[in-house]
């Protein structure tokens, strides 16, 4: 099997321990402000935000999954390991729902207690979702089904065509042509992926409503 993973794509061992420990660390302080971020953005009403943020909808596209997706797929196609992809990704994401609640006890004084759980698992399941997703900037078969789904789910977000064709937020698609950028392979398989992606996106706007 670790034969067979390392043909798709193989682990970049040039960088050291301390290098390693200096990624997680960014990624648990950079996750941590983004939560807080996040939720002070939530807290805010509309019209106290500049008039660009509010005309991009910034609020509600942090308030979405595509954004999350995104930053998620860059932690881990960029890391040295399929493991250390998995281990950046939990570590990001526990560390912006830690920030995320901790500003809404300490600050807002509430908790929403089921809404933290929901985004608990989420951030341990990043982990195999950051593991599989090292696998996109790969080569073969499996790297383009890996890159076709990341770039699918962001398609599905970014625009509507199951009932009625329309785009979401113009963030979200800015977001699908960045995934489309990092994930870039060669030209044919390029137009592979793309394809790909199409029906991943039909299949996941069937089985999942519109996230407004």
């Amino acid at each position: 099997m670790k034969q067979y993973l390392e043909k798709i794509r193989k682990p970049n061992s040039k960088f050291s321990l301390r290098v390693k420990i200096f990624v997680s660390i960014a990624l648990i302080l950079s996750g941590f402000a983004l939560g807080v971020f996040q939720k002070w953005l939530d807290s805010l009403a509309v019209n106290e935000l500049p008039y660009i943020l509010q005309a991009v909808d910034v609020t509600n596209f942090f308030g979405r999954p595509a954004v999350w997706i995104f930053i998620g797929t860059v932690i881990a196609v960029y890391a040295s390991s399929p493991l250390r992809a998995g281990i950046n990704c939990f570590l990001f994401f526990i560390s912006m729902v830690s920030g995320y609640y901790l500003y809404c006890h300490f600050v807002l004084s509430f908790l929403p207690k089921s809404y933290m759980l929901i985004w608990i698992v989420f951030s341990f399941a990043s982990f195999f979702m950051g593991y599989i997703c090292w696998y996109a900037k790969g080569e073969g078969i499996v790297a383009i089904i890996t890159a076709a789904g990341v770039t699918g789910v962001l398609f599905a977000q970014a625009f509507l065509f199951v009932r009625g064709f329309g785009f979401t937020h113009i963030l979200e698609i800015i977001t699908w042509i960045c995934a489309l950028f990092v994930l870039r392979r060669k030209w044919k398989e390029t137009l592979i992926v793309f394809g790909l992606s199409l029906v991943v996106s039909f299949v996941y706007q069937l089985v999942i409503p519109y996230w407004g």
